[in-house]
């Protein structure tokens, strides 16, 4: 590959990413320092070669740093931790779970009303699939994020199919390191792995569509996305709860995301 087209995509890579930085006061001293320990890790992990003890003068051949960084930057804790995935929420655990738990749907396969006690409850479903949460702190919270509303008659109905965090939560900044990640590398296989190797990896994307088609396609690009998650969540359970329990194990699954760019001159990101 040309590292000059690599650079240029880095470029645009970046931008979005440093808006997020210095909107959250994230300097490039910062920036700078996680690069160099990433540089160093991924050098020391993924470039090693074969039979051969990986050295801090190999890694400074490869990262363009010297030795005496290379140390340092080893000897720093790693900070990537585990994935912040969506199973381990529980109320977004919750409100997917009353998507295909069938006690929970009507015969259209709709999520039913529930009421907040009682024998096929919001309690009910909180206690199957939540453990000892209380129910009520699972139901304030889906509410607050507009995946639930609560009627008149004190039930409960479900307005949104997915669990969207709050945008000053440290959760939804965990989303980006994890999804921006797994993206990254769908694409970093598809570049080098064998030919009827790679991974799905599609858009669909048109320039010049009207302004006044925006929310349109707001709408139906996330019921059908939607639509989509659902049914690959439905397959994914299935083959979890079938497996036996000493077979290996991968992380597996799909991301949708929408792509809106507008004109400078209209003042939007």
């Amino acid at each position: 590959m040309a590292q000059q087209a690599l650079i240029t995509a880095l470029f645009r890579l970046l931008r979005p990413l440093v808006r997020i930085l210095l909107r959250n006061g994230v300097s490039v001293e910062a920036f700078e320092e996680v690069a160099r320990k990433v540089y160093v890790d991924v050098a020391n992990e993924d470039f090693a070669i074969e039979g051969k003890k990986q050295t801090t003068s190999r890694i400074g051949v490869l990262t363009g740093l010297n030795r005496k960084e290379v140390a340092r930057l080893l000897k720093q804790p790693n900070l990537e931790g585990e994935p912040q995935t969506l199973s381990h929420n529980r109320a977004e655990k919750v409100l997917t779970s009353w998507l295909r738990d069938e006690d929970f749907l009507d015969p259209k396969g709709d999520p039913l009303n529930l009421s907040f006690t009682g024998s096929r409850s919001f309690s009910t479903l909180t206690k199957r699939y939540s453990g000892d949460m209380p129910p009520r702190a699972i139901a304030d919270e889906l509410i607050r994020v507009g995946a639930l509303e609560e009627l008149p008659d004190r039930t409960l109905r479900m307005i949104a199919r997915g669990y969207v965090p709050d945008a000053e939560s440290d959760e939804l900044t965990a989303y980006l390191g994890e999804q921006g990640a797994d993206w990254l590398n769908t694409f970093d296989h598809n570049m080098t792995c064998e030919r009827g190797d790679a991974r799905f990896q599609r858009q669909v994307i048109y320039p010049h569509i009207p302004v006044g088609e925006v929310e349109a396609f707001r709408s139906v690009s996330a019921r059908w996305g939607q639509r989509v998650l659902e049914e690959l969540d439905r397959w994914l359970v299935e083959r979890k709860s079938a497996s036996p329990d000493d077979e290996p194990t991968v992380r597996l699954g799909l991301g949708i995301y929408q792509v809106e760019s507008w004109p400078s001159e209209l003042g939007k990101d």
